[in-house]
């Protein structure tokens, strides 16, 4: 099952919104094939891993291991549930039950009602750490959100006026990576009107996130570099209206949690928030987050504007060239 997890994270940057998957076929205590999901749309881990299969080793002595459960409905591809019962393997073991309502136990049915020999909750929460962003879509209908932001020592954020750079240049790749494993990227207007993103991944690979921009009054400046490609999602208190460049989404009064759930309604499962500290103490203060990324930096300012507080300790630091990122998780 280990070995599952270690190749479904292989497609962590080309699979969203579909879930990592591993598969895994195992003979005679010998793993003789291996497949994942490389890419949304094409072939699952089950049927890269069958494709993998030496005609020369008989299915009916295998044991399949796949992370999270069979998918047993059309989608863009066939169910793995179909084809797992036609290739009739000894033995399925599976590490978590999947939370997607066309799915949630209905490919372990299939299995169960052809007979095949079944194992689940194998390292299930293993499982669940690979695929939390997947695993919150499908069960609270809101993506899954990452704060990140770079401080200085002694706290501060921003400067009073100008734009300054904080943590280590070396980690611009860390950052952009990070933008890259998520669906979408989200600040505010002060952020784009002040500092002029482009908000992009040229340091890394992957795709680009999608961009959001959040401006209740639609405050946020149209000659922003970040207007220059693709379409902005740009979520405001005024209108709806659809251009070439903008896509204005009226979120009313509802505020961030009603721009989470409209992101969720166009299929974005995860959400990296980039913005200023009013924006990202929103977040904070509305329990709408769901980990923190904190890129400390080893320089001192004594002025300037406060980082938010997230308020307790962190779980994990790791310290990265000059810098040291700490991880937060809130306390559920």
């Amino acid at each position: 099952m280990m070995k599952c997890i270690e190749l479904a994270r292989k497609g962590e940057l080309y699979t969203a919104p579909n879930p990592m998957v591993g598969c895994v076929i195992v003979s005679d205590d010998e793993i003789v094939a291996e497949g994942y999901h490389q890419q949304y749309g094409e072939a699952h881990a089950e049927v890269n891993a069958f494709a993998a299969l030496q005609e020369s080793i008989d299915v009916s002595k295998c044991t399949v291991y796949v992370n999270l459960e069979p998918c047993s409905h059309y989608g863009k591809t066939p169910p793995c549930a179909d084809l797992i019962i036609t290739k009739k393997p000894k033995r399925v073991v599976i590490g978590m039950l999947d939370p997607y309502d066309k799915v949630a136990g209905k490919g372990i049915k299939k299995l169960l009602e052809a007979g095949i020999d079944l194992s689940v909750g194998i390292l299930e929460e293993e499982c669940k750490s690979l695929n939390q962003r997947f695993i919150k879509a499908h069960t609270l209908q809101l993506p899954y959100v990452t704060l990140k932001w770079a401080e200085t020592k002694d706290g501060y954020m921003a400067c009073q006026k100008g734009q300054v750079k904080i943590s280590a240049p070396e980690n611009d790749a860390f950052v952009h990576h990070l933008r890259a494993t998520h669906q979408a990227i989200l600040v505010g207007a002060n952020t784009i009107n002040t500092d002029n993103p482009l908000l992009d991944i040229r340091h890394t690979e992957g795709s680009n996130p999608t961009k959001v921009v959040y401006s209740p009054k639609l405050s946020v400046s149209r000659d922003a570099l970040l207007f220059e490609s693709g379409k902005i999602l740009v979520y405001n208190t005024l209108t709806d209206k659809e251009s070439d460049k903008t896509s204005l989404v009226n979120i009313a009064n509802g505020g961030i949690k009603a721009m989470l759930a409209n992101l969720y309604s166009k299929g974005i499962h995860s959400v990296l928030v980039e913005g200023g500290p009013t924006l990202l103490q929103g977040f904070l203060d509305e329990k709408l987050w769901d980990e923190a990324i904190i890129i400390k930096s080893s320089n001192k300012w004594e002025d300037g504007i406060k980082a938010p507080w997230v308020g307790i300790s962190s779980y994990k630091e790791v310290q990265q060239y000059s810098d040291l990122i700490k991880y937060f998780k809130p306390n559920k």
